[in-house]
């Protein structure tokens, strides 16, 4: 046992005898392995920076790869919130394609009346006074509306109507007797002769009451009307004014077959333009009388409006004379622009001229320009008492411009306006590129209020995909970038 434990503790004092040795000799020599030990640690450390900046520089071509061609002077990159803010919608932004263009003059314009269409008088047709007065103004009718009742107070129109009356009360005497005179001819009491007299007389009271019934249709009657005497044998004392056809020659409206009476409201529907129900609508323009006013005849009752069918007034130059009358003999579609407020524009298309003015102001040297505007009811508006009340989409007044073609331009690079910005003598589009938006300076051929043409220099080439919007926020969006003061009134026409 005691052997056992000496050689173990000779073991452990050999063992740290060796230790110390090697530790001096380390120690002694740390001068010649000192230098490599940190050569080789500076080796791997240059290892790990070597892969951190080809890493680096790996992602920085990976960057410059996917957006090749920036060039950050003249490119903007927007977030998708930047692209809504200024309307570059997916719709605005597409490519270019080669298309036909149609060069327009353009001529100041106003929706006018159309003369004799338009405005219908309403008047008296008799004298006497008004009692009853069956609407109000701005109110929608259709023809054959009750409108007003007159009871009438002219003398003439009852002397009339009482002469109307007593022949009509002889001719029946008259032919009473015819018959029982027949009835005694056939016995051989009385000669044919007196038979033959009475026939006579009968066919002069026919022709004194023919003759009395036209002079009460010169009063104002109606055919029914003096139909309504023969057969009730009483003078017609009230007098019913209606609301005439439209458009109608005649002049006359039939009071039993025209009258249209009030009803309820009807459920709501969507306002068919071919409907002839909803164009035919007359609106009560001006309202001269009241209950209980006395009028004369032919007096002013009412005004009503036909506003289905307008003119659109344009103001053209002398000069232009030879391009509107090709473009009116070629029967080419005419458009014209209503400015709804200072920024939105609307396009009316596939309009036509109608006529040319032949009278040249001597003034101003300019003709007028008619085209026709066929409207339509944006709103309809039913009240609980019966009364209708309607809104025209176009209403006299409102101004606008015509754009009259004169010639087309084939495989042209059309824009719109507002994809073209400016500064000074510089016009520029941006393309897309990836997720950012290229400027490129561009020759403008033609631009006129709602598009540019776009020469086919190189600059822009069919297929690149262009901004239909927004072009003058990019353009201030760059100088904003760039660090230049910024014009608010560039890339506008003014």
């Amino acid at each position: 046992m005691n052997h056992s434990i000496l050689q173990q503790n000779w073991k452990m004092l050999l063992t740290i005898v060796v230790l110390v040795i090697a530790g001096l000799l380390l120690w002694g020599t740390q001068q010649q392995w000192m230098p490599a030990l940190k050569g080789v640690a500076n080796s791997s450390s240059q290892k790990q920076s070597d892969q951190k900046a080809s890493a680096a520089e790996s992602e920085e071509e990976h960057h410059d790869h996917d957006h090749a061609g920036h060039d950050e002077t003249s490119s903007l990159e927007l977030s998708p919130q930047a692209r809504k803010n200024i309307g570059l919608t997916a719709d605005k932004v597409v490519p270019v394609k080669l298309k036909s263009f149609t060069r327009t003059i353009t001529i100041p314009a106003m929706v006018v009346e159309r003369p004799g269409k338009t405005r219908i008088r309403v008047v008296a047709p008799m004298t006497g006074i008004v009692t009853n007065v069956n609407v109000t103004g701005g109110e929608a009718v259709q023809p054959g509306r009750a409108l007003f009742k007159i009871r009438l107070t002219h003398e003439d129109l009852v002397q009339a109507q009482t002469a109307y009356l007593k022949t009509l009360g002889e001719l029946d005497v008259e032919l009473k007797e015819i018959a029982r005179i027949q009835e005694i001819t056939d016995q051989g009491v009385i000669a044919g002769k007196v038979l033959l007299e009475r026939e006579y007389a009968k066919e002069k009271l026919e022709a004194i009451l023919k003759a009395q019934r036209e002079a009460l249709l010169l009063h104002g009657f109606t055919d029914t009307q003096v139909d309504q005497i023969k057969q009730t044998r009483r003078l017609i004392k009230e007098h019913l004014v209606y609301a005439p056809l439209v458009h109608d020659q005649s002049g006359e409206v039939s009071a039993p077959d025209m009258s249209i009476q009030r009803i309820s409201a009807p459920a709501p529907k969507t306002l068919d333009e071919g409907d002839t129900s909803q164009r035919s609508l007359l609106v009560v323009q001006s309202l001269d009388v009241n209950k209980g006013d006395f009028v004369q005849a032919g007096d002013t009752l009412c005004v009503l409006a036909d506003y289905s069918d307008l003119y659109i007034k344009g103001q053209a130059f002398e000069q232009e004379a030879d391009e509107i009358t090709r473009c009116l003999e070629n029967e080419w579609p005419v458009e014209a622009i209503q400015e709804e407020n200072n920024e939105t524009k609307k396009l009316i298309k596939d309009l036509k001229i109608d006529y040319l003015d032949n009278q040249i102001e001597t003034d101003a040297r300019t003709f007028s320009v008619f085209v026709n505007l066929p409207n339509r009811i944006e709103h309809d508006t039913y009240r609980q008492d019966g009364d209708r009340y309607i809104t025209w989409r176009f209403k006299t007044g409102q101004r606008m411009q015509l754009l009259i073609p004169v010639e087309t331009w084939q495989k042209q690079i059309v824009l719109p306006v507002e994809a073209v910005a400016s500064e000074g003598a510089e016009q520029f589009v941006f393309q897309e590129n990836g997720d950012h938006f290229d400027r490129r300076p561009v020759h403008v051929l033609y631009q006129d209020q709602l598009w540019a043409v776009i020469e086919n220099d190189g600059s822009i080439f069919p297929g690149d995909k262009i901004a239909l919007a927004g072009a003058h926020q990019l353009q201030m969006a760059l100088k904003n970038k760039a660090g230049g003061g910024v014009d608010p009134h560039a890339g506008h026409n003014h």
